[in-house]
């Protein structure tokens, strides 16, 4: 019965190999998110409680979709909230 020695080279060869085989599935399957999601998956997304996901939706911040007493967001919607009140960091506060 033969021994084999693994190498502290073997191991670095076998970890840049996993990690370029890793890189490569995850560019080539780009994430797929959601279109439509349903109350309790916005709200642990933004972290708010259903009553402040009540006052988005009364107040129109955040349009919806009822259908048989569940209620959907498109998630465009919601990148689109998150992005409209989106504050710039000032550069001065970085000098």
């Amino acid at each position: 019965m033969a021994i084999e020695v693994i190498t502290r080279e073997d191991l670095n060869e076998f970890r840049s190999l996993l990690l370029k085989d890793l890189k490569e599935i995850i560019q080539s399957k780009p994430q797929q998110t959601k279109q439509w999601l349903k109350s309790n998956e916005v709200r642990k997304l933004l972290n708010i409680s259903p009553g402040t996901l009540q006052n988005l939706r009364i107040n129109g911040t955040l349009s919806y979709t009822k259908i048989g007493g569940i209620m959907y967001y498109n998630n465009t919607d919601i990148e689109k909230l998150l992005n409209g009140n989106k504050v710039n960091a000032l550069p001065t506060l970085f000098k």
